[in-house]
């Protein structure tokens, strides 16, 4: 146990300051603080010296320099059972400091409230982590604090110890503080890297704040936790039991298509991280009739997301069938009625989500894969018409819209569409073949398209005119891949041949 007779405390959210100073006076402890928290501490009614009094140095450099000052950290880091530390101490007339309580300047808000470069690097605190650090550092002697969300489990095992704290404590904390300072780092590195165009730097560095730990992983034996890169995900649970490792993984899938969607429209059905009907029918209603129908098997204990508000009217369609996840840009009052009327279907509003335009990350054991993200929206200079057959506007959007749909299924993919509605959906599979083959089957199941226009969409281009003969002998009459076969002029040829619209993108779209 180590008592606390000194604590130097400095915090920038001075939300529960009253309650802690309260009970931390109860023990004698002796209060260093500076700025706004000296202030405060001192309008509580509490003894408390300045900083710039207990070292004898003012601030300098507009407050830049504050505690950067050698009886600060000489009374942080010294180790009380060694006779030299204890020398060096009294040599120079410092004390010990037993608790710090810091947190930092608010650098992420500022970055996110403001664009000002020179006030953005005011808020980068020097001496708040360099403080935590050390104390961390020396947590067999000194106890850091660095969350208010802290304050009540420092109370309790200073009542516990009798004003003092357990090593565990200490030691539990330490790791707290080092993930702070960490995180810290994390985010004035990802700001200064997107100053010079997020370049692939030489060391990479990313902090993530825990969101939710998990019931489990992917599997039972697993465990599983929730972190973000921001303080919240921007996702309002309204209803419903827990979300899973599995629910999470879909959402965000379903999430990343659906707000590739032209403002409240379009809705996505996604089971185990593939779309399994998607459609921007004008009509939102409609919309999910029409996502469902293309594979209404497969959309059994899926994830919805509708790019829009959900009716009443939409929201007795949904309670006729089994779903997980309901994702939507908000509730009419009537439908969140009805939908809750099932408890455990989980009802999330999403219209504060927005896909980040920052770099994906994949991690695994040891490694990971960092890439610019897909989600720009296609525009007609992307594409170039190869076929002497030239689509008119509508086959065109409509062609745009199943090639925007297949770059968010696995790969080797393949989409089928009919009225910016999918009909047939083929992923994951080695053979782009294979993909043709089932999403030709799923056509076949659940579809009456005769003499409707049927498009296709591959994510990469077809090294052989097999598939594209296939997709053309059950009624394709429009396709849309990128190019850079060496079969390419082979393919243009059949196409030229059988009247089909062909048309290449320029670039290719896999998801692995």
């Amino acid at each position: 146990m180590k008592k606390i007779k000194r604590a130097l405390i400095s915090v920038s959210d001075k939300n529960n300051l009253k309650f802690l100073i309260k009970n931390l006076s109860r023990y004698k402890i002796n209060f260093i603080s500076s700025g706004g928290t000296f202030k405060e501490i001192k309008k509580m009614g509490f003894k408390c010296e300045e900083v710039s009094k207990y070292t004898r140095n003012p601030e300098i450099l507009s407050g830049r320099v504050k505690t950067l000052h050698p009886k600060i950290y000489a009374g942080i880091l010294a180790k009380r059972n060694l006779n030299s530390h204890k020398n060096d101490l009294k040599k120079n007339n410092y004390k010990e400091i037993d608790l710090v309580i810091v947190n930092f300047y608010p650098f992420e808000q500022t970055v996110k409230q403001i664009k000002n470069n020179e006030k953005i690097l005011e808020n980068i605190d020097i001496g708040g982590p360099t403080m935590v650090r050390a104390a961390a550092k020396n947590y067999k002697d000194v106890t850091v604090i660095t969350n208010i969300s802290q304050y009540e489990s420092l109370i309790k095992n200073i009542n516990q110890n009798k004003g003092a704290t357990s090593l565990e404590f200490r030691k539990k904390s330490a790791l707290e503080a080092f993930g702070e300072t960490a995180y810290y780092e994390s985010l004035i590195y990802n700001y200064f890297r997107g100053l010079n165009s997020n370049e692939f730097s030489r060391k990479f560095a990313v902090g993530f704040n825990l969101i939710e730990k998990l019931r489990y992983g992917e599997n039972p034996h697993q465990e599983g936790a929730l972190y973000s890169a921001s303080e919240n995900l921007n996702l309002d649970k309204l209803n419903g039991k827990q979300l899973s490792y599995n629910n999470y993984s879909d959402i965000f899938a379903a999430l990343q298509i659906s707000k590739t969607f032209p403002n409240k429209k379009g809705t996505v059905i996604v089971k185990h991280g593939n779309p399994c009907g998607v459609s921007v029918h004008e009509n939102n209603t409609e919309s999910f009739l029409h996502a469902y129908k293309c594979d209404p098997l497969s959309a059994y204990g899926g994830i919805v997301s509708c790019n829009f508000k959900v009716s009443k009217k939409l929201a007795l369609e949904l309670n006729k069938l089994f779903f997980e996840v309901i994702i939507a840009n908000g509730f009419d009052k009537d439908a969140l009625y009805l939908l809750k009327r099932k408890k455990n279907l989980r009802l999330i509003d999403s219209k504060n989500y927005k896909i980040s335009d920052n770099n994906n990350l994949i991690s695994n054991m040891d490694f990971a894969l960092s890439q610019s993200p897909d989600v720009k929206n296609f525009k007609y200079h992307d594409f170039k018409v190869v076929s002497k057959n030239k689509p008119n506007k509508k086959t065109f959007d409509n062609l745009i819209f199943a090639f925007n749909v297949c770059r968010f299924v696995k790969s080797n993919a393949i989409v089928l569409t009919n009225e910016k509605s999918t009909v047939g959906i083929g992923s994951g599979q080695p053979s782009r073949l294979d993909s043709c083959d089932i999403a030709i089957k799923k056509m076949n199941l659940f579809q009456n398209l005769s003499n409707k226009e049927i498009l296709a969409a591959s994510d990469a281009f077809f090294p052989f005119i097999d598939g594209v003969e296939k997709l053309v002998q059950n009624g394709v009459s429009g396709i849309i891949q990128p190019s850079g076969s060496i079969r390419d002029r082979e393919v243009i040829n059949f196409a030229n041949k059988t009247g089909t619209v062909l048309i290449f993108s320029k670039t290719r779209h896999f998801k692995h």
